[in-house]
């Protein structure tokens, strides 16, 4: 554990259309979730914890949104990661910088690895979450040939068949 010994939770969209309820007043999330929440319910859920204050809306540090798109670009998760994901993920690894302990609220997979990449908890509300670390490339899979995961063609610059990705241990 760290020194502060509160737990500020991350929301992800999948946390709150799930179900999960803020408890506490430590609820943070970035502005592009609420683009993501399409449901009446969650709506008036996420509204309801911002309105009693028990969901803040903040932008992660700049410094590190860029030290995450870093190490997505590593990973290859860059390639299933929207815009919310890749800020939410900026505002967790920015919180943990500073010394909180965090815990990230979300069932999506994409976002478990990369936490599980930076060595941030994260709980899950419908699934059981993941279990090991995958990393994603792109690929054709008419001649097999791999693609750094910025090339940035649909086909193939071989044989035009469709480029892929495939996720590797």
């Amino acid at each position: 554990m760290k020194e502060n010994s509160e737990v500020y939770y991350i929301l992800d969209a999948s946390g709150l259309i799930n179900g999960f309820i803020p408890f506490t007043k430590l609820n943070f999330t970035v502005p592009e979730i609420s683009y993501e929440i399409k449901d009446l319910k969650s709506k008036l859920a996420m509204n309801e914890a911002m309105n009693s204050y028990y969901l803040t809306i903040v932008e992660p540090r700049e410094k590190c949104l860029n030290k995450m798109k870093h190490i997505i670009s590593k990973s290859g998760d860059e390639l299933r990661l929207s815009i919310a994901d890749i800020k939410l993920l900026s505002l967790a690894l920015d919180f943990h910088s500073s010394g909180k302990n965090v815990v990230v609220i979300t069932d999506d997979y994409t976002i478990q690895n990369t936490l599980k990449i930076l060595n941030i908890t994260f709980k899950s509300i419908l699934t059981d979450g993941i279990v090991n670390i995958y990393n994603w490339r792109k690929f054709c899979r008419g001649c097999m040939k791999e693609y750094p995961n910025d090339y940035s063609f649909d086909e193939c610059e071989i044989c035009g068949t469709k480029i892929t990705k495939k996720r590797i241990k």
